[in-house]
Order: C-alpha cells, then structure tokens, then sequence
C-alpha cells in the first residue's frame, strides 16, 4: 500500500510526524505537506502563475519531533515540502510525482485542533482529503481537539490503526467520499470508544479581536511558529486584528454530532461527501420553479 500524507499545519508539526510514526506499518509512506502553516484554507489551491517552491528531503526526517512508535520501520518514508496549501499539495502529488500511479490513500493530519462541527468547513487539513476524494483516492482527514503544538497523540496512536483497517477494508464504491475522525484530548485509557455521528451544527462568534501577542501563549503558540511576526509593521492608518472566537453550540444538535462525540470522550467518524447538492431541496425547486 502506498500512503500519501499532508496535513494544514505544516511539515514541521508534531501532528504529522505522529501520523507517519502511525502509518508506516501499513506501507510505504510519501510526505507531501506546506512548507508553512496553513490552518483555515479549506479546499483552496495556489492559482495564477505564483512561484511554488517544493523541496524533497529523500528518507532524512527534517520534522524536529523524535518518533515515538517504536519497532515499526519496515517501510520507508519519503518527506517533502510544498511551499502551498494543503489542496495544493495534494494536487503537486498526483499531478507531478503520481501522475501514472496515485496513491492508495490520502491521510491528511494529525491536525493540532477540532475539525468537528462547522470547523470542517474551514479546515485545511479536510480540504487536503477533498482534493483526493475529488480525483477519486480515498481519504481520511484526522484531527486532535488541542491546538498545542506539543500535543499528546498517544490517543490517536493507540486506536487510530484499527479505524484505518476497517474503513479501508470496506472502501464505499461511491465517488468522492472522505471520512472525519475526531478525537478528544484525554489519555489513551479515558477514551470511551468510537462512534459515527454526522457533521455539528453551530457558528464561530466574537471572532475579531484586537491582535495581542500574547494571546498565543495560552495555546503554546508564537505568532512566529504560525508564519507571522510578534513586530508586525503596520501601514499609516492600519488597524491589526485576529481571528479568534468562540464556538457556539447549535440546540437542534443531537448527542451524535460529532462536536458533542468528541466532548463526550469518543472518537468521531463522519463520512463527507465532494457533492454539496441538497437533492431534496432541488426536487422541491425544480416544481417549484417550473
């Protein structure tokens, strides 16, 4: 099996190293991810004529985190770094290096952060897994509802393998699917179970706030390790923001949305499609509009 790996948080991130320390026990393993911190990208691809730097390490592990899956090295692991969004270097990928021979599955992630609920309509780390569901490669976007950037993924280490094998022995037929899985930040031995669920309903509120530094810190976080500057230089008259926000909870949910899985210690599966059309709705259009 050959696994192709990205992720939105770039290619330095402890998430993804703990991906590929999951990974390669069930094939060989290439490494396509940003060069740079892509969070809230969606499905967005690097267009025009913009200059895209790409940079192969071969099998040296530029990720700066130590694996921490042991014993488990029989297939080797090729890492390389797009200077795009997660989309786009799924699209390098395939277009480039794949053209003739795609590979047998996408894994996009461990994303540092919830992509449950509405944040899947903003996630890079899903858009990346669109993109393969849109050329009809499985894909499986996978997530850690902590935005720490040394984050345990003991959890996603210890249960994640056995999801991997069931979803792939039993691979839907119908074109475009890509599967969500969530997991909440507790310890391995808290983790009550998995469980499928549908996507949260709910909207992000208070979301601009004045820019403040200091912010980070309570995730762990620079603005640095985030492609930004903690001296940003401002044109006369410009103000600085940043988009932060709070989540806010959607009453008409029901206890398998997959926000609320995750918040009750499960592991969420939810299966997304490529096609965004509503077809009752566009039944009950077209008598409509007749």
């Amino acid at each position: 099996m050959h696994i192709l790996i990205t992720n939105d948080d770039g290619y330095q991130a402890k998430g993804i190293q703990a991906l590929v320390d999951i990974m390669k026990q069930f094939g060989k393993v290439t490494v396509i991810a940003p060069k740079k911190h892509q969070s809230g990208m969606s499905m967005a691809v690097s267009l025009g004529f913009k200059q895209i730097a790409h940079k192969c390490f071969g099998t040296i592990n530029p990720n700066p985190y130590p694996s921490f899956v042991n014993g488990k090295d029989a297939y080797p692991v090729e890492w390389h770094y797009v200077d795009a969004t997660p989309a786009s270097c799924v699209k390098f990928g395939l277009n480039t290096m794949f053209a003739d021979n795609y590979p047998d599955v996408v894994v996009s992630g461990i994303n540092h952060g919830s992509n449950a609920a509405t944040a899947s309509c903003y996630s890079g780390t899903l858009g990346a897994a669109e993109e393969a569901a849109l050329n009809g490669v499985p894909a499986i976007g996978v997530s850690l509802d902590t935005l720490h950037p040394d984050a345990d993924f003991s959890g996603v280490a210890q249960f994640f393998g056995d999801i991997f094998e069931k979803l792939m022995a039993d691979w839907p037929e119908k074109h475009g699917i890509y599967y969500n899985v969530n997991f909440p930040d507790i310890p391995a031995n808290e983790i009550k179970g998995v469980k499928t669920g549908y996507q949260g309903l709910g909207r992000w509120v208070r979301e601009f706030k004045e820019w403040d530094a200091k912010h980070y810190a309570k995730y762990g976080l620079t603005p640095e390790m985030l492609g930004q500057s903690s001296d940003p230089v401002l044109e006369e008259g410009e103000d600085l923001y940043m988009m932060v926000g709070d989540f806010e909870d959607d009453p008409r949910n029901a206890e398998n949305a997959d926000h609320r899985l995750v918040a009750d210690g499960y592991i969420s599966v939810v299966a997304h499609n490529i096609d965004c059309t509503d077809y009752a709705e566009t039944e009950r259009l077209g008598k409509l509009i007749k």
